[in-house]
């Protein structure tokens, strides 16, 4: 029987260290599952956040295409201080600006194939139109916080990594007041937000 030398005992032991290190981190962490509806209709594009000011949150590159003379996504969420990419993908020019609220700026006419960035260094929501076509529109909702989702078509969402513990929520949509609640994160923790019919 081959016995370990004393520089592969300590590679074992260190290992062993960072492997129940990781599995004591993820059992402080779940992933937060939910559903928003509007009268007992799934509501698509709500964002849902917890408040996490002191949470590092990776600065990251988020992506607002425009195609077909739409924006896509309709609704996009990111924390403060992330870049959102602007690329024209379409077959004509466009203008992306946003003079109400959150972060105000104006792209001015850029054609296929190029792209613009802006960083949204503030929490607020931003109202995005095109000044040549006025069908165009979209919301970018900048929080505090590296747990937030948008909705899917369903109206559910995932916040995930999040530590447990007690948090304050938000939920906003379009053209509706925002929501506000605690909720308490554990393992299987479930989140239901209901709008009242307008």
């Amino acid at each position: 029987m081959r016995t370990l030398r004393p520089i592969g005992l300590v590679i074992v032991c260190g290992l062993l260290v960072i492997c129940t290190g990781l599995l004591v981190f993820c059992a402080d962490v779940t992933s937060v599952k939910g559903r928003v509806t509007v009268g007992g209709k799934p509501a698509e594009g709500a964002v849902i956040w917890i408040e996490a000011p002191d949470a590092p949150r990776p600065l990251r590159q988020a992506v607002l295409d425009q195609r077909n003379l739409a924006f896509s996504p309709a609704v996009l969420a990111v924390s403060t201080g992330s870049t959102v990419r602007f690329p024209n993908n379409d077959r004509v020019l466009h203008n992306v600006f946003s003079f109400r609220d959150g972060k105000r700026f104006d792209l001015g006419l850029y054609p296929v194939g190029q792209v613009r960035d802006v960083q949204f260094d503030h929490a607020g929501v931003s109202r995005l139109f095109c000044n040549i076509h006025p069908g165009m529109a979209a919301y970018i909702v900048v929080v505090d916080s590296p747990y937030y989702a948008v909705t899917d078509r369903t109206g559910n969402f995932s916040l995930d990594g999040v530590p447990n513990g007690q948090y304050t929520y938000h939920a906003w949509r379009a053209a509706a007041a925002t929501i506000t609640g605690k909720v308490t994160v554990a393992p299987n923790t479930a989140l239901e937000v209901v709008w009242p019919v307008e």
